[in-house]
C-alpha cells in the first residue's frame, strides 16, 4: 500500500494532502473529470477512507436526452459539463440522497469559467448544495454555445419528475 501511494504521488495522478482535507470534512464531493471525449460526473462519500460512487453521469448520457448526434463530439464542452451536472443532480433527488456536498476538482487547476465549474453550475441548478463562488461560474452566454440547453433540460425533467 505504502508502494502505491509513493507511486501515485511521484506520478502525480494524486494530492493527498488535499485528499485529507477533504476526508476530515465527512461531506460527499461532487467529482469531475474531463477526459478527451467526456466529462464524467461523480457523487462520492466516503467512509473511512474508501470512496463509494453513489452516482456517475457520463456526458454520454446525453444524447438519450436530445443532444444532437452530429454534435456528439463536443460532449465535453462547456454545455455538455453543465448538462451532465445536471443530470447528476436531478437523479440525485430522485435517489432521496443528502445534497450537501463539496467539490472534488482533482489535480485541475482552478480556473474561472471553466467546464469543471460548468458541472457544478449544473448540479447546483439541479439543486444540489455545495458551496461555491459565484464568480468562478461560467456566464450563460458560454453555458448556451449551440446546442439548445432548455430543450434538453426538459427532456431530463420530464423523464425524472
Amino acid at each position: 500500500m505504502l508502494k502505491q501511494k509513493k507511486q501515485r504521488r511521484m506520478q502525480g495522478k494524486t494530492d493527498y494532502n488535499s485528499r485529507k482535507i477533504m476526508l476530515e470534512g465527512k461531506k460527499p464531493r461532487l467529482v469531475v473529470r474531463i477526459s478527451n471525449k467526456y466529462c464524467t460526473v461523480q457523487f462520492v462519500k466516503s467512509k473511512e477512507a474508501q470512496d463509494e460512487v453513489i452516482l456517475t453521469v457520463l456526458s454520454k448520457e446525453l444524447l438519450d436526452y436530445g443532444w444532437p448526434k452530429e454534435s456528439s463530439g463536443s460532449l465535453k464542452s462547456i454545455s455538455a459539463s453543465y448538462l451532465a451536472g445536471y443530470l447528476l443532480g436531478i437523479k440525485l433527488n430522485d435517489k432521496n440522497e443528502d445534497k450537501k456536498a463539496i467539490l472534488d476538482l482533482g489535480l485541475k487547476r482552478s480556473t474561472k469559467g471553466s467546464r469543471v465549474y460548468a458541472a457544478l453550475k449544473g448540479a447546483v441548478d439541479a439543486g444540489v448544495e455545495i458551496a461555491h463562488n459565484k464568480e468562478m461560474l461560467p456566464d450563460e452566454k458560454r453555458l448556451k454555445g449551440k446546442v439548445d440547453i432548455e430543450k434538453i433540460k426538459s427532456n431530463i425533467n420530464a423523464k425524472f419528475k
